[in-house]
């Protein structure tokens, strides 16, 4: 433990504890009524999550007990098996299966679950909860409600029960209920949620009231025994044992328990993983919890809860978040909630006997409303049709059929819109236009499987010949056999029959081998001696838009490197600011020796500058020269300033040389007569005249001071071009002469 029990953590962990029992008592009854099993079973189940589970688990804040989430399994299963005393086998045999599942370290087993069908099977559940709920909240509460036939259309009892509960409404439960429901609504939207008690126990302790104020009125008012809990009334710890239902051994062998036991172990195991992950989010301390000792803690459990008569246990995310929300700290505070339980079920059933089902209804058709609201719908619809589909579709697969098969449906379907979407898109085409022309580049997807092969087989056959092509499989980590030999085969066959010149980029088979001789992207001599400085200009302007798009075309920079290793043929020349933001390379999108990059505070064009310049141009071939300043400059700033305070930046900043930057600026300040507002880096407007100003300045002084440059400009070999780049934007906006 990484918290130690102390003082200060156990008051804290005993006041969570009273909280969570509280929230937990009409929780474990509710679960109980809605699977159709003894009410005691969801008090035992709440007990054993309390006082055995939660010293085996890693997490300190996770409360274990009886879930919503398998009220439809418990319920299916509790039928087929025919007796729950036949169900308490598939419990044990559950909880070995969870152990074997510990030991074998599944704990990662919910990361194969897709997330759609999970959401779906939270809000099958959810609208499952009210269906069963909505006879009890009437006051209609036969021994029994079916084998979960009102999901199944051809079952002999379809809707039986929800038909029936319009001839059996009992008055008085039907106002208790529906008030309890009307209460639980309104809770958090009202100022009843300063009250310090948790909604449902006020719903409980209101409903015990009622029946004790309705008892002597009539009897289409008087809450009877057979509308109440009825909780075994034994005497003691002793009489409660000796009260609770016991396995029947007999049948824990037979294939239809068995079968049972694998779903009650897979469905309660996904559940508790995903409790735990959420509850590990909600922890302050961001505490981690083992998920294969977790299944260890819960296999335990449900072993000892089926022996003793309860339901199944999983990890439950209510409880866990009323116990962190209420200052829990430790699992002393799950163990505490399970020693008030024991104690209320062993000494106090009588009370829990007034409490009438049609207000633990009213807690059950609430909770299911939360995991099956129109929220939940509306936000897989935003989430795209691959999640809302799977989604709808596995809520409608669980009702109409049963949870397990509906899971499976849901999966199935998750899965073929997966290979749906991987079909449709195993590949996108781009055109890129590099320095040394146009190639068509196919950049696979992530996963590349047979069911790839036409659509990939068809975008080959449609390239046209002489065109240079690039198979970039550089995120892609797996790729069928199938598509390797179609690949290897238009390789060393189709490729050259139709003049095409294939590149290969980030193949990892042995049988493919990666083949770059054909890059466009690397500036040659052949490709500077070719090119015309408008094609330049509009090589950088196509780069800089893509640039703002996010649509940077793939570069090998290590091959670059090796290109380049013996010489460099730079297409331009770029004088620009040393502003750390102004990175020329990239806002070009131009790679490793496509420009010569002059930099310097303000893009000033003094003696080194211009030597560097003249270098680029008239020495290593480039065939335009760009003047490029950028917004918020600080060398322009800060010359503005210097120049309205009168100072220097000697006086300034205590820097010797900076004045050899700023004077060059101030000169352009001073011959601005035209711009309004006041002459401070405040004034953006002003910043960014002077900004245009000071490129125009300098492009004039290359022309003036450099013969070389002057004379590459007037013979049309050389382009001198200014610009501003908007560091905000990210956009490059050429000056117009």
């Amino acid at each position: 433990m990484t918290n130690n029990m102390n003082g200060s953590t156990f008051f804290k962990d005993l006041s969570a504890g009273v909280v969570v029992f509280l929230v937990a008592l009409p929780l474990c009854l509710g679960i109980a009524l809605a699977s159709n099993a003894p009410l005691i079973s969801g008090l035992i189940a709440g007990i054993v999550g309390g006082l055995i589970v939660s010293w085996i688990s890693g997490s300190h804040t996770s409360v274990s007990g009886p879930a919503a989430g398998l009220t439809a399994i418990v319920f299916a299963q509790i039928e087929k098996l025919g007796s729950y005393e036949a169900f308490l086998g598939a419990v044990i045999l559950a909880g070995v299966l969870q152990l074997v599942m510990g030991g074998l370290r599944a704990g990662s087993l919910a990361a194969f679950f897709p997330s759609s069908v999970i959401k779906g099977l939270l809000a099958a559940i959810g609208i499952i909860l009210i269906l069963k709920q909505i006879p009890h909240l009437f006051g209609h509460d036969p021994d029994w409600m079916g084998d979960m036939s009102f999901m199944q259309p051809d079952g002999e009892n379809t809707f039986s029960e929800l038909l029936a509960t319009r001839f059996d409404i009992h008055i008085g439960a039907t106002v208790v209920g529906l008030f309890s429901l009307l209460l639980l609504i309104f809770w958090d939207k009202t100022a009843l949620k300063r009250i310090p008690v948790p909604a449902p126990l006020v719903v409980v302790l209101l409903g015990i009231g009622a029946v004790m104020l309705l008892e002597p009125r009539a009897e289409v008012w008087s809450i009877g025994s057979n509308h109440l809990v009825q909780v075994p009334v034994s005497d003691g710890l002793g009489g409660l044992f000796q009260s609770l239902p016991s396995p029947d051994y007999s049948k824990m062998l037979s294939t239809a328990v068995l079968l049972g036991a694998v779903t009650i172990a897979i469905v309660a195991t996904l559940e508790t993983l995903l409790n735990l992950e959420a509850v590990d989010k909600l922890d302050h301390q961001q505490r981690v919890s083992p998920p294969n000792r977790e299944l260890v803690a819960q296999g335990t459990g449900n072993i000892v809860s089926g022996f003793l008569g309860g339901l199944p246990i999983t990890s439950v995310i209510v409880r866990s978040s009323v116990n962190i929300a209420s200052g829990g700290q430790t699992r002393l505070s799950c163990f505490i909630h399970g020693v008030f339980l024991l104690t209320t079920v062993a000494f106090f059933p009588y009370l829990l006997n007034r409490i009438p089902l049609s207000c633990l209804a009213a807690i059950l058709m609430y909770t299911g409303f939360k995991l099956a609201g129109p929220a939940t719908f509306k936000k897989m619809w935003l989430a795209g049709r691959q999640q809302f589909f799977p989604f709808v579709l596995t809520v409608i697969a669980i009702i109409v059929t049963d949870l397990l098969i509906g899971i499976l449906i849901g999966m199935v379907i998750a899965i073929g819109f997966i290979l749906y979407g991987n079909m449709r898109r195993p590949l996108r085409q781009v055109t890129e236009r590099h320095v040394g022309g146009e190639l068509t580049r196919i950049k696979l997807s992530n996963q590349v499987t047979f069911l790839n092969k036409a659509s990939l087989m068809e975008t080959l056959d449609q390239i046209p010949e002489q065109t240079h092509l690039v198979i970039d499989a550089s995120e892609t980590t797996h790729i069928d056999p199938d598509v390797v030999d179609l690949i290897s085969d238009y390789q060393q066959e189709t490729a050259p029959a139709r003049n095409i010149q294939l590149s290969l980029v980030g193949f990892q088979s042995p049988i493919l081998k990666n083949d770059l001789s054909h890059d466009l992207s690397v500036s040659t001599q052949d490709i500077q001696a070719k090119v015309t400085p408008s094609e330049v200009l509009q090589l950088m302007k196509e780069g800089n838009a893509r640039f703002v798009r996010g649509e940077k075309v793939a570069r090998n920079l290590i091959q670059q490197v090796d290109s380049t290793s013996q010489a460099q043929y730079p297409l331009a020349t770029v004088l620009a600011c040393m502003d750390s933001r102004v990175a020329t390379e990239m806002i070009f999108d131009l790679g490793i020796g496509d420009i010569f990059s002059v930099r310097v505070a303000g893009n000033i064009a003094v003696d080194r500058t211009i030597g560097s310049c003249e270098y680029g141009c008239a020495v290593a071939g480039a065939k335009l020269l760009l003047v490029l300043g950028h917004t918020r400059c600080g060398a322009v700033m800060s010359s503005i300033d210097l120049a309205h305070q009168g100072k220097s930046a000697l006086e300034a900043t205590g820097c010797e040389h900076l004045d050899s930057v700023t004077s060059e600026i101030t000169q352009v300040i001073s011959a601005d007569t035209t711009s309004e507002g006041e002459r401070t880096s405040a004034n953006m407007a002003f910043v960014d005249s002077i900004t245009e100003a000071n490129v125009r300045r300098n492009m004039h002084q290359l022309m003036e001071k450099s013969s070389r440059i002057r004379g590459l400009v007037e013979d049309g070999s050389l382009l001198l071009v200014g610009a501003v780049y908007n560091v905000k934007t990210g956009a490059v906006t050429f000056l117009e002469d």
